[in-house]
């Protein structure tokens, strides 16, 4: 039997005092990344060793060097690739922190980066110090300050003046049909057949329909549709095996496969994490190598 490897660490946590940020930290000795999204913006920086990471068609690293960010909805994954081991931290904030965050900076709209990786060695260290702040500080005003610089510095030198490239309105329509009968039939077992029968499309050209506009394919596009339906039942309080059945998945253990290869955490974690216990702030299995 396959033995879980007692170097791999995760906490992930919501912050009290923010609305809609929650903190990772992790450690891997090893971990895919499967293709998947968050509904918010992802920053990340790496403290020790490294990854790859895909998005938009590309492949990169991360280091120690590089700030990652990510927007809502953006597909990505990754893996350890070269280095044996990834130790990072990162922030997500969905919609609730970002209009906070618009509202604290002045901004007339949501910022939308086109690029995933900056090299500022001050907004890393910025950055950083935030995430250590929120782990071991209680000092809300620094806190305040080092959110504020951070994502104003990197909002002024990197974020685009308008939004993304927009697609051709046909892609758009389509895909946003097809769509909706998936989130309409997520817990059924939809084939390419099925879905492309319904907009005249072959499977060939559905799937370049959903890599055109998603970015990742269909069955990658309907997990993360069931993915975030578990999230809502998990955030209204239903068990852990009655949401992965609910959300579409087979059970308990192909919601938790899914959700770690996703997010690199589990869905009790998630849920201790929503209910804001004090123990997230310990790690699972252990006390992170420094």
């Amino acid at each position: 039997m396959a033995r879980t490897d007692p170097l791999n660490r995760v906490r992930y946590w919501r912050d009290v005092r923010i609305p809609g940020l929650a903190l990772l930290e992790a450690d891997f000795t090893g971990h895919d990344y499967a293709p998947h999204s968050h509904d918010a913006f992802v920053i990340a920086m790496t403290e020790a060793g490294g990854s790859e990471f895909n998005s938009r068609g590309r492949t990169e690293e991360a280091t120690a060097a590089r700030l990652l960010v990510f927007n809502p909805d953006e597909p990505h994954s990754g893996r350890m690739a070269r280095s044996p081991r990834w130790r990072y931290r990162s922030f997500y904030l969905d919609e609730r922190a970002i209009a906070g965050l618009t509202a604290r900076l002045g901004l007339a709209a949501t910022p939308y980066f086109t690029s995933n990786l900056f090299t500022d060695p001050d907004l890393i260290a910025v950055f950083l110090a935030l995430h250590h702040a929120h782990d071991r500080d209680n000092d809300a005003l620094r806190e305040s300050e080092l959110l504020s610089a951070g994502l104003g510095g990197l909002i002024a030198r990197h974020s685009a003046a308008g939004r993304r490239m927009p697609l051709p309105p046909g892609d758009r329509r389509l895909f946003q049909r097809v769509s909706d009968v998936m989130r309409q039939r997520h817990t059924e077992s939809p084939t390419l057949e099925d879905l492309g029968r319904t907009e005249g499309l072959t499977c060939f050209q559905l799937i370049g329909l959903f890599k055109r506009v998603a970015g990742i394919t269909p069955h990658a596009y309907l997990t993360q549709i069931r993915l975030g339906a578990a999230m809502r039942h998990l955030r209204a309080g239903v068990p852990i095996a009655q949401a992965a059945v609910m959300a579409g998945f087979y059970d308990q253990a192909a919601l938790t496969t899914h959700f770690k290869r996703a997010y690199g955490f589990t869905p009790r974690q998630f849920v201790r994490a929503e209910l804001g216990r004090a123990e997230l702030g310990r790690p699972e299995g252990g006390n992170f190598g420094q």
